[in-house]
């Protein structure tokens, strides 16, 4: 498996697509790389040259923040919002959307499943 960044990308697959297997890498950045590069898009990843690899892998330091680096970055950024206890830090900390959608109905993936509070219809007054 060519290692690339610090990651195992997919062997079988075409460069354009492995390459996305690494983070911060998508489909617009890994055919520019691959053009920069030289690198035909077609070509399978276990067929790629150690002087490909190289070539990839050198853009990648000089280019791109990547994989740990950027999770890190994003982690802080978060933590920043949260510590000066802004609206979007305040979303973060308690695990709502943070970009303006909705949360009556479909905000599912930030708040988890379904939590059902006992008692709630059966009251009459």
């Amino acid at each position: 498996m060519p290692r690339i960044a610090g990651v195992d990308i997919p062997e079988n697959k075409k460069v354009r697509y492995s390459l996305r297997y690494i983070y911060g890498i998508g489909p617009k950045i890994a055919d520019e790389i691959l053009e920069v590069s030289k690198i035909d898009p077609d070509t399978k990843a276990r067929d790629l040259t150690d002087d490909e690899v190289g070539l990839i892998a050198a853009y990648l330091d000089e280019h791109l923040v990547v994989e740990g680096t950027l999770r890190r970055q994003v982690q802080q950024n978060i933590q920043r919002l949260r510590d000066i206890r802004s609206y979007r830090g305040e979303r973060h900390r308690k695990g709502l959307p943070t970009r303006g959608q909705r949360t009556r109905c479909n905000a599912r993936t930030r708040k988890g499943r379904k939590k059902t509070v006992a008692g709630k219809k059966g009251v009459k007054g």
